[in-house]
């Protein structure tokens, strides 16, 4: 329904209900005259007169009385949807759907959940696991958590980690084998183990920063995959070097099971976002879940 019709019929249902513009008006917080031209612009719109008026009254034509008894229950009903739709964006309660990468899982949402849940034990928390770039809404997502430049356009981001630093890692006896590069056109003597980024499909750079600038090395070797947590098994496995978030794999590192290559070198990633569409900034769910996994960051 138009909104202007809406709204002039929020103004019949008033005056048949309270019996003058009068009464109306106080009812709809405007004055007399504005009830009187809403009243006149709907019936206009119509073609046809909903009541006869006098000085002292006002009473309904046939239209206006049929009109009455078809729509009285309509301004309750939307009313009380309206009602239901503001107590939902201030719920602590239902459910939320995030997608969002297995490092995110690790890093952010793991150390924290039972807490979260321990907060909110009324919220259930859907959380898909995936490297992808999935589209939020057309999936039915009401956020996803990414790193900072892989965010989908026209959402609010808000902020759940600072900069990460990635590493280069290999498995000690790989290196044992086959030596450490010293510098980023060492890897291309090295069997590197690549990803292919599931949403596009390509392979993805292995950039490095070298005398104030960024550069890209095209590295090969026999294995591609196309989850980073098969990555970083694979190099545990002395099958090459591969990346991840040195974050993701810092016990790998303390227990000596991996070892960063080429650290000085390492490029820092912006940090992981959550992100939403502008239309469920005020959803109290949301607001919650951003509240509790973005407070550290």
């Amino acid at each position: 329904m138009p909104r202007v019709e809406l709204s002039g019929l929020q103004t019949f249902l008033a005056i048949a209900e309270h019996g003058s513009l009068r009464s109306a008006a106080r009812v709809l917080g405007v004055n007399p005259p504005a009830v009187s031209l809403q009243l006149k612009a709907f019936e206009d719109r119509l073609g046809t007169a909903l009541f006869t008026r006098s000085t002292r009254s006002v009473m309904m034509t046939d239209a206006g009385r049929a009109l009455f008894l078809s729509t009285r229950h309509l301004i309750g009903a939307i009313e009380e949807a309206l009602d239901t739709a503001r107590e939902t964006g201030k719920a602590r309660s239902g459910q939320l759907r995030v997608t969002l990468p297995y490092r995110a899982w690790q890093l952010i949402i793991a150390p924290r959940l039972a807490a979260f849940e321990a907060a909110y034990p009324r919220v259930e928390l859907d959380l898909s696991i995936d490297e992808g770039l999935t589209d939020i809404v057309s999936q039915g997502f009401h956020a996803g958590i990414r790193l900072g430049d892989h965010l989908q356009d026209d959402m609010i981001a808000r902020r759940l980690t600072s900069p990460l630093n990635g590493a280069y890692v290999a498995a000690p006896d790989y290196l044992d084998r086959h030596g450490h590069p010293m510098h980023p056109r060492d890897l291309l003597s090295h069997s590197c183990i690549r990803h292919r980024q599931i949403s596009s499909g390509r392979i993805a750079e292995w950039r490095f920063q070298v005398d104030g600038s960024e550069i890209s090395v095209d590295v090969s070797g026999r294995l591609v995959l196309n989850d980073l947590r098969t990555v970083v098994e694979a190099a545990r496995q002395g099958l090459g070097i591969g990346w991840s978030l040195r974050a993701g794999v810092a016990e790998d590192l303390r227990r000596g099971d991996l070892v960063e290559v080429l650290p000085q070198y390492s490029l820092r990633r912006p940090g992981f976002f959550v992100f939403f569409p502008k239309s469920l900034g005020r959803l109290g769910l949301l607001r919650a879940f951003v509240d509790h996994f973005g407070s550290e960051a």
